[in-house]
């Protein structure tokens, strides 16, 4: 399964769920961190803009990273719905703009 994953190195929950998909030999996983590139954070930012899933994120105050595009174009911020549940048990997505999460 190939997935894209933006997301930045300075998000804790970025990081771990790169770890977990990295770990799983199933995933091709093609890791986007959007403080990386101002390109990155150009496609990012498209998403984010465009995208119905946002909105919610948005209205909550909330960043939307980790965020996920599967190999289907299915889009999703949790890592739950693609993985078993013994491999997601510590992951949680937190990160907002108001310090609560990441």
């Amino acid at each position: 399964m190939k997935i894209i994953m933006y997301g930045a190195d300075i998000c804790p929950d970025c990081v771990e769920a790169k770890a977990k998909l990295a770990a799983n030999s199933a995933i091709e996983l093609d890791v986007r961190d959007i403080t990386g590139s101002t390109k990155v954070l150009k496609e990012f930012l498209s998403h984010r803009d465009h995208d119905e899933i946002f909105a919610p994120v948005i209205k909550a105050g909330a960043i939307g990273i980790p965020f996920f595009i599967l190999e289907d174009n299915t889009k999703t911020f949790e890592i739950k719905d693609f993985l078993d549940k013994e491999e997601t048990l510590h992951y949680v997505n937190s990160c907002s703009i108001d310090g609560k999460g990441c």
